[in-house]
């Protein structure tokens, strides 16, 4: 059921492609950024940083009017070339571990209205509004919202096969990252792809909650008033959930809520069996089982079952486990998203990052989880629930500029 169309991507000069692309804006951090943007003139972060230009911040609508303004001047500069067919684009990423690979594509504005585009995660009103106006500025989109569908052999068959010949771009990143695309042009196997994804009963959203709401925003004031179709689809990346990477977020908290660590130990054990580890990074190896680090020492916490309640599959989930076991009841975390005592972390080697924030002093308390499954988040979408935020961390981080979806 689920539409899925090819689009006539605006891709980089294949001279400029490596110089062109770059991480998601908001990954680099302002030295980083500001060097990116002093040496490199061809970069997409020019397009999203336009007061760079003229040494001046700038921000809201104006901001929105430059990057349109910069992005027309990349066009004028031939660093980017319109494609002359609709395609399909398969996206492979390639790392030290892993291999991602997929197809870019415009998904339906009508599907994510219909619930047949699922998600799993809360969206803020304002940000939605922010970007949806963004959007309607600027005229384009360039970070794909990353979907993912069930394994389809016809699919795999099909990517197997385009894949075995020679890619039409292809480049490294400094990130150690190889990165190769190649179009699906003919008809017989568009129209196979499209087809295969119509017998699907719904795709889900992995990553990129916003993004899909503010399309669909869009999608209602601007299609009803200029007819353009384009506005009934947005920039999506679809992965086959065999190849989706979920890592999860560690919570990190400042101060134990007025009770001493005695205090604390005493409210936890009404919940969890406790038992100290010392030294050892010790890290969960089953559901319902968390690590915990305080005082210099680690913990591990099994939850007594008996003394919680699964309803639903949100219940089931560990992020909100730990929200109603410790975070609110015992914490006093009742906001996840805007409590300043809370913080996450993800990523390589985090078990240590956390033990080092915490023998820092910048948090007190800290406790980590078994990343959520893809069958988890599926079961959380189906039943129209949410997860508390920085519940997943997932993988492949797409880059920008790479393949353009204008309206």
């Amino acid at each position: 059921m689920p539409k899925v169309i090819p689009f006539k991507a605006v891709l980089p000069n294949k001279a400029f492609t490596s110089l062109v692309v770059s991480r998601s804006y908001e990954t680099y951090k302002k030295k980083e950024l500001k060097a990116k943007l002093a040496y490199n003139p061809y970069s997409f972060l020019h397009i999203l940083t336009p007061g760079f230009k003229f040494q001046h911040e700038i921000s809201g609508e104006q901001r929105f009017n430059m990057v349109k303004n910069r992005y027309l001047e990349f066009h004028e500069r031939d660093i980017y070339e319109y494609s002359k067919k609709e395609c399909y684009y398969i996206y492979q990423i390639e790392t030290h571990h892993d291999t991602y690979i997929g197809i870019i594509a415009a998904a339906s504005v009508d599907d994510y209205k219909k619930d047949l585009i699922k998600k799993h995660e809360d969206t803020i009103q304002k940000r939605e509004e922010v970007f949806k106006e963004y959007l309607k500025v600027v005229g384009f989109n360039t970070e794909p919202v990353l979907l993912t569908y069930p394994d389809n052999d016809v699919i795999n068959e099909i990517i197997a096969n385009i894949t075995a010949s020679e890619t039409d771009y292809q480049f490294a990143t400094v990130e150690q990252q190889l990165h190769s695309l190649w179009r699906i042009e003919d008809k017989k196997q568009i129209e196979l792809i499209q087809s295969h994804f119509e017998r699907m009963n719904a795709v889900y959203i992995a990553d990129g909650h916003h993004r899909s709401a503010s399309s669909y925003l869009l999608s209602e004031e601007m299609y009803n008033a200029t007819g353009n179709t384009n506005y009934n689809y947005f920039l999506s990346f679809l992965i086959p959930e065999s190849n989706l990477k979920i890592s999860e977020y560690n919570r990190l908290v400042k101060g134990l809520n007025g009770l001493s660590k005695e205090e604390f130990l005493f409210r936890l054990d009404e919940t969890f069996r406790i038992e100290n580890r010392g030294l050892e990074l010790y890290k969960p190896s089953k559901k319902y089982h968390f690590s915990m680090y305080l005082d210099g020492e680690f913990y591990s916490l099994y939850l007594r079952k008996s003394k919680y309640n699964f309803p639903d599959s949100l219940s089931k989930l560990d992020t909100q486990i730990l929200f109603k076991t410790i975070l609110e009841p015992i914490l006093g975390i009742y906001d996840l998203r805007n409590d300043s005592r809370i913080s996450y972390g993800c990523g390589k080697d985090n078990i240590i990052k956390m033990k080092k924030q915490i023998d820092d002093k910048e948090f007190d308390v800290g406790f980590g989880m078994l990343p959520i499954t893809v069958e988890e988040l599926k079961h959380i979408a189906d039943a129209g629930l949410q997860m508390p935020p920085k519940s997943t961390y997932i993988e492949p981080k797409l880059v920008s500029g790479l393949t353009i979806y204008e309206f």
